[in-house]
């Protein structure tokens, strides 16, 4: 095969996930456009390989049986295992994870740990306290951050943990959404000692009566993905300029998320809470300028060659300490 040839079959394989990352999350692929051209090619790649496995998963949750379920993920297991290996892939989306994990290094811990996320999701495992559901957030979006780090570039191994705490930020955020539709296929991801509290038991968590108590449970998710959102704006400085650029502005896409719930109150699950186009235009554009202003005028970057693992200690920090981080 010619390298014009094996070029055409790599930039068709480009194109093929950037077509899934448009239908499957839109602020992602308006974001990605901020990065160079390789950067934004190898975030298409590793997204097309997260979006396959969780629709792997989704589309047949309210169909299979758990023991039906636990055979995909072994299956997506088995696919993700030879990804590493030095046997070329023959399915389009681990070809493309092995191009990404092959030329980035992204280490296996990372992905087992979000195949190991859905098998939560598998045993409709619950989530007594906040610590059980931020390990949850880690590992389906968390590991997400830490693989992209390897994708993008940082100048320090102290990016790894701001990278996990954006993306469990942004997973808060898409819970504190999604509370209904989650629950309409039992799932409740909400801590359950903070429905206690409240009085809200989970069978009961879309009833009317339940909905202002609700408002307060999930403004108190929301301030918590909030810390988060600082320890990850807190790790914009180890990435390169386009690159802070590309999180900054996804960043901000998903925090306006969050506050579109916080606004709507008892309303914020009538409907799908979603951020219109020049509002996330707008917001993008706030999340670039925050990373011009933040940033040392002068300050040379250069990557350095990740180190390290990061593993997830389950551990919560208040919003104070992240504020300290900035």
């Amino acid at each position: 095969m010619s390298k014009r040839q094996q070029k055409s079959d790599y930039d068709l394989l480009v194109e093929r996930c950037q077509s899934v990352i448009r239908v499957g999350s839109k602020s992602f692929s308006l974001s990605a456009h901020l990065f160079g051209k390789e950067k934004r090619d190898g975030a298409f790649l590793l997204y097309s390989w997260c979006r396959y496995c969780d629709d792997e998963i989704d589309k047949a949750s309210a169909s299979e049986t758990p023991e039906q379920l636990e055979q995909r993920l072994a299956s997506l297991r088995e696919l993700t295992e030879s990804s590493y290996s030095s046997t070329p892939m023959n399915h389009p989306v681990f070809a493309a994870f092995q191009h990404v994990v092959r030329k980035y290094e992204v280490p296996r811990h990372y992905p087992f740990e979000l195949l190991e996320g859905m098998a939560m999701d598998i045993r409709r495992e619950d989530y007594p306290n906040l610590n059980k559901l931020v390990l949850y957030s880690y590992r389906v979006a968390g590991c997400v951050g830490l693989m992209m780090s390897h994708v993008m570039g940082v100048s320090s191994d102290k990016a790894l943990q701001h990278a996990s705490d954006m993306g469990i930020a942004m997973q808060l955020t898409n819970i504190s959404r999604d509370v209904f539709e989650d629950a309409s296929m039992n799932r409740v991801y909400l801590p359950e000692d903070w429905l206690r509290e409240e009085g809200i038991p989970k069978a009961a968590i879309r009833e009317a009566c339940n909905t202002p108590k609700l408002v307060r449970v999930v403004a108190r998710l929301l301030d918590v993905a909030d810390g988060y959102y600082a320890s990850g704006d807190a790790g914009l400085k180890y990435l390169s300029l386009r690159s802070a650029c590309t999180v900054a502005s996804a960043r901000y896409v998903y925090a306006e998320i969050g506050n579109r719930v916080r606004s709507r109150g008892i309303h914020a699950w009538s409907s799908r809470t979603w951020v219109s186009f020049p509002r996330k235009l707008w917001v993008m554009a706030l999340g670039v300028f925050k990373v011009f202003v933040t940033r040392p005028f002068g300050r040379r970057w250069a990557p350095q060659r990740i180190g390290m693992v990061w593993e997830h200690a389950v551990m919560l920090f208040s919003f104070f300490v992240f504020r300290s981080l900035l």
